[in-house]
Parts: C-alpha cells; sequence; structure tokens
C-alpha cells in the first residue's frame, strides 16, 4: 500500500519531541485487558435481546420489515461459530 505521497515512503504520525523530520513515529497501542471470549458472550447476549425485542412488538416485523428477524439470528448464529472457535484455543488473540 502505498502513501498520499504516492513514493512508498511511510508518513510521520506527529511530531513527537524530539523527532527528525522525515522519521516515522512507533506507535504503541493500549495493553487490552478485555479477553475475547468475554466480547463474543455480550455479543451474542446483545443479539439475544434484539431478537427477543422483535418477536415482542409484532409491529416490528410486519410488512416489509419481515426479514429484520433473521438479522439477529444471523448474528447469534455468527456468535456461537465465533464462541466455539475461541473455546477450542483457536484465533489470533492470546487467552481467548
Amino acid at each position: 500500500m502505498s502513501s498520499p505521497t504516492g513514493n512508498g515512503d511511510q508518513q510521520p504520525l506527529g511530531d513527537p519531541a524530539g523527532a527528525t523530520p522525515g522519521t516515522t513515529a512507533v506507535v504503541h497501542p493500549p495493553e487490552v485487558t478485555l479477553r475475547t471470549i468475554t466480547l463474543v458472550r455480550w455479543g451474542v447476549l446483545a443479539w439475544v435481546v434484539v431478537l427477543v425485542v422483535l418477536l415482542a412488538v409484532p409491529g416490528l416485523r410486519t410488512g416489509e420489515r419481515d426479514w429484520w428477524v433473521w438479522v439477529p439470528v444471523a448474528g447469534i448464529v455468527g456468535g456461537v461459530l465465533g464462541y466455539a472457535y475461541l473455546r477450542r484455543g483457536k484465533g489470533n488473540a492470546a487467552d481467548a
């Protein structure tokens, strides 16, 4: 991927103190203490809540919105697959 200037050089990320012009700053993202599998659990729970609301309020799934029920169903299925994948120790997150 090329830089905005088109010359392939990396662009500086701001002007950190003491950096020389034309160099790139090393950015270290903060460490995330949230485990990935916990995030997946909360995501599945959120999709379950959306599904319950859609099933409880008939006006949300009538007419041209009859497909809305399948959105949280797909989210739940995807989340469960992701959960199973992480429980088996796969994925790129350490200690997922």
